[in-house]
C-alpha cells in the first residue's frame, strides 16, 4: 500500500486525498469511504478535506474520476504497445482491462456495481467517458455496416468483464495463470470470433 502521509506536502493535499480515497476503496469498498478517513489517510487534519471537496459526494466524485482515469490508462498503454491490427487492438484493450483488475482489484469490483464508482464520475454520461470511448473505436472495425455498434460492444465488454472477474476469483486456478496461458487465450478466441463475424 502506498503510503500518503509520507509522500504529502503543501499543495498537493487534493491529490493526497484522492490517492487517499483511492486506497481506500480498494482495501474496502465505499463503505470505506469517509471524509475522516481519507484525512487520516493523508496525515491532515478531519477538515482539511472541505477546502477541496464538496463534502463527502465531492470527493467520491473526484476519486471516481480519477480511478476511470487508471483504468483507461491500462488500456490505452496495452494499445500503444501492442500489435496494431484491427484485432490486434481488440486483444490490447482486453489484456489492458485484465492487467487493470489484477492490479486493482478492489478498485475494480466497486465500479461497475449498482451503487458503483461510474454513477458518481463527473462525465457519467458512459459514451463520452474515455475508457468507452477506448472501447468503441477498438471495436469499430467490426461493426457491420447499418448495425447498431452497441451489439459488438456489450459483446467485447461482457466477454472481458465477465472474464476479468472469473479469473480474479480464483474459477481457472491458483495462483492465477499467466494472462496468456489458455484461459486467456480461450477468451480471446472468443472476442476475435465476434470480430470475424462483424466483418462477413
Amino acid at each position: 500500500m502506498t503510503n500518503v502521509k509520507t509522500r504529502h506536502h503543501h499543495g498537493d493535499l487534493k491529490r493526497a486525498l484522492i490517492e487517499a480515497g483511492l486506497e481506500l476503496l480498494e482495501e474496502g469498498g465505499l463503505e470505506a469511504l469517509t471524509l475522516r478517513k481519507c484525512a487520516a489517510r493523508a496525515g491532515v487534519s478531519h477538515a482539511a478535506p472541505a477546502h477541496h471537496f464538496d463534502g463527502l459526494p465531492g470527493l467520491i466524485s473526484a476519486i471516481s474520476e480519477a480511478g476511470f482515469d487508471i483504468f483507461s490508462k491500462h488500456m490505452s498503454d496495452e494499445i500503444e504497445v501492442g500489435n496494431q491490427s484491427d484485432i490486434g487492438r481488440l486483444r490490447s484493450i482486453c489484456r489492458g482491462y485484465l492487467q487493470f483488475g489484477m492490479t486493482h482489484s478492489g478498485l475494480l469490483k466497486v465500479m461497475f456495481g449498482e451503487h458503483g464508482l461510474a454513477i458518481h464520475a463527473p462525465r457519467n454520461n458512459r459514451e463520452e467517458a474515455e475508457a468507452y470511448l477506448l472501447l468503441r473505436r477498438a471495436c469499430a472495425p467490426f461493426v457491420p455496416p447499418g448495425e447498431d455498434p452497441h451489439i459488438v460492444e456489450a459483446q467485447v465488454w461482457s466477454l472481458i468483464h465477465g472474464f476479468t472477474l472469473l479469473y480474479l476469483s480464483g474459477e481457472f486456478g491458483t495462483p492465477l495463470p499467466e494472462i496468456e496461458d489458455g484461459p486467456f487465450a480461450a477468451v480471446m478466441a472468443l472476442v476475435e470470433r465476434v470480430g470475424t463475424q462483424g466483418k462477413t
